[in-house]
């Protein structure tokens, strides 16, 4: 896998280096350019000599990708003549023509995930709740979750993206000074080793850290800051954008490929809501604002603007493919709608609002009016508007600690942390202000794992009571800076015959043993034996109560495995996962056991 993202990377990071190429120039072939293309075999022939030596047809693919990339690089390169004028160009702009700071970024977003989260030992299970914004109360979750990730998909994606949007942005704004008269090493400002590898890392960490902050609720992982670096990258080359959104796209492709060439899969459940019930629009918009508004003002003090068609167009695109028009909501448990309408013409006025901000030129905006003010300056400040609203959301929101909402009853504690289980319960987090209007409302319940930390100001549902039911079991880490531990849920459960399934959960700390911490309600068979009723209690794990008339009868302990007991004129004997009752020989099956993936 670490060779598959490797492959995937540096073909992302050329990716984004080409389309700084094509920003800065076009070339055509030169006259009498003769073309040799040398390629000893191609790529078919490595799948041969793969398959000769005994690879398996997933290796040989696995080889075959990065060859047929390489081999039609190689054609193009031929095509076009091209020689010494590629490392002219990006030496033009990054020094050495290497786009430094972002490859800085990349390896500082990965290092976090590997070091901080735990990602080394444990790249599929990364430690995720103290590095989440859960409130300004808790600054250090706000200053490290724009550079965690929730798993290795989410952070290997968004490097991908980095490594393509990263270096056209880096491109735009240049390790060497372009304003006129400026010269190389004049200042610690013009000098590109500064500008290389540190103003641009340290603007991209700024800049994350205010998606962070002005996002609306709990966010985590670098995508504010990926949108960031495309809108920014929007305002000086709207085409070559909108191809580096398409690359980027073909990155995540290409990494799949290296790592899984083939691919068996077999129709499963899903739970959660929709797929775009869990994009955090408020934070990519948040970020393509910020991108705008820097590049905006880049592009005015360097007096280099695209076409205003070119700048809406290229918006219209990239904010659509981001995608900026899930605007979505609540609307009671379990439920979400989603205004693609609205999002739509979000996107539009979006658009246009790129267009007047860049375009906007140094003439006075109002001159018989008396105002003392320029277009230009009153398109920065259009562009800060949409800041100012997301920030007048966000501070309320994240001024709000869900503290004092610790779920009550039975509990493990590991740490200044708790586990417990609870269902039908007020979701503190998505509630923290309660926001409702017409059939939409954040009043919404959760139902599963829950963990809360009133010194983090945490409060989450971190496993969902439909996947621990398919699943029958979970696991929660929890821990911080230096330290992690694992709590395990296991639930498990009788199905009554006809009727609904009676179950019990219950939570291991570290080096503990397992306790109970939920009951369901009793759950009654729907046949009837001898008139009477056959119940599975939970209380003090599973009984079977037998019944008649709401009359109990009598009681006992659910019978082991081929075992038998008798209650209430029953007998009840257990064949492996049933239980089944008798009576003047007549055998009823009453409840099956639960079974899990």
């Amino acid at each position: 896998m670490v060779s598959a993202v490797l492959l995937a990377g540096v073909a992302a990071t050329a990716a984004g280096w080409a389309l700084s190429l094509a920003a800065g120039a076009t070339r055509t072939v030169r006259p009498g350019t003769a073309l040799r293309v040398g390629l000893p075999g191609g790529p078919l022939a490595g799948v041969a000599a793969a398959a000769a030596v005994g690879l398996s047809a997933s290796t040989a693919l696995a080889l075959a990708v990065p060859l047929a990339i390489l081999a039609s690089l190689g054609v193009v390169r031929a095509l076009d003549g091209v020689r010494a004028a590629w490392g002219v160009r990006l030496r033009s702009r990054f020094l050495r023509g290497v786009p430094w700071g972002s490859l800085v970024s990349i390896l500082g977003v990965a290092g976090f995930y590997w070091v901080a989260q735990g990602g080394w030992a444990h790249p599929n299970a990364p430690l995720t709740l103290p590095f989440t914004s859960w409130s300004y109360l808790y600054p250090f979750g706000v200053l490290t979750a724009p550079f965690a990730h929730a798993s290795i998909g989410h952070v290997t994606g968004n490097l991908l993206a980095t490594a393509v949007y990263a270096p056209l942005a880096e491109y735009a704004w240049s390790h060497y000074p372009e304003r006129r008269g400026s010269t190389v090493f004049g200042s610690w400002v013009e000098n590109p080793y500064v500008r290389a590898f540190v103003v641009f890392p340290l603007a991209v960490a700024c800049v994350a850290v205010l998606t962070s902050a002005l996002a609306w609720g709990p966010i985590i992982g670098f995508s504010g800051v990926v949108f960031a670096f495309g809108a920014f990258a929007l305002t000086r080359y709207p085409a070559a954008t909108v191809a580096a959104t398409a690359a980027s796209g073909f990155a995540s492709t290409l990494y799949y490929a290296l790592r899984d060439p083939v691919v068996v899969a077999s129709a499963g459940p899903s739970y959660g809501g929709p797929w775009w019930a869990g994009i955090a629009v408020q934070g990519h918009a948040t970020g393509v604002f910020l991108g705008v508004l820097l590049g905006a003002l880049l592009v005015a003090h360097r007096d280099a603007r695209p076409s205003a068609l070119r700048l809406w167009g290229g918006a219209v695109v990239y904010a659509a493919s981001v995608p900026l028009y899930v605007l979505w909501w609540y609307r009671g448990p379990g439920t979400y709608v989603l205004y693609r309408g609205l999002g739509v013409l979000f996107v539009v006025a979006l658009a246009l609002l790129v267009a007047a901000g860049v375009r906007a030129g140094p003439r006075a905006l109002a001159p018989r009016l008396g105002l003392d003010l320029s277009r230009r300056q009153a398109a920065a400040l259009a562009l800060c508007v949409p800041l100012v609203v997301t920030a007048f959301v966000a501070v309320p929101v994240n001024l709000r600690t869900v503290a004092d909402h610790t779920p009550q009853g039975d509990a493990v504690r590991v740490g200044d942390y708790s586990v417990t289980y609870a269902e039908n319960v007020r979701n503190e987090r998505v509630g923290a202000v309660d926001v409702s209007f017409l059939n939409e409302t954040t009043n919404v319940t959760a139902s599963g794992v829950i963990v809360s930390n009133p010194r983090r100001h945490i409060w989450t549902e971190a496993a969902s009571a439909g996947r621990l039911a398919f699943d029958g079991r979970a696991s929660v880490t929890v821990g911080g800076l230096g330290w992690r531990e694992t709590v395990a849920a296991n639930r498990t459960g009788w199905l009554t015959a006809g009727g609904p399934t009676a179950y019990r959960v219950s939570l291991r700390a570290p080096n503990g043993t397992w306790r109970p911490v939920y009951a369901s309600a009793n759950a009654t068979a729907s046949p009837t034996i001898a008139g009477r009723n056959v119940t599975v209690a939970t209380t003090d794990g599973f009984s079977l109560v037998v019944s008649r008339a709401n009359e109990t009868l009598g009681r006992a302990a659910l019978p082991t495995a081929n075992a038998t007991t008798t209650a209430g004129g029953l007998t009840f004997e257990r064949d492996g996962e049933r239980v089944r009752a008798v009576r003047n020989g007549t055998r009823v099956t009453v409840a099956a056991r639960e079974t899990y993936a």
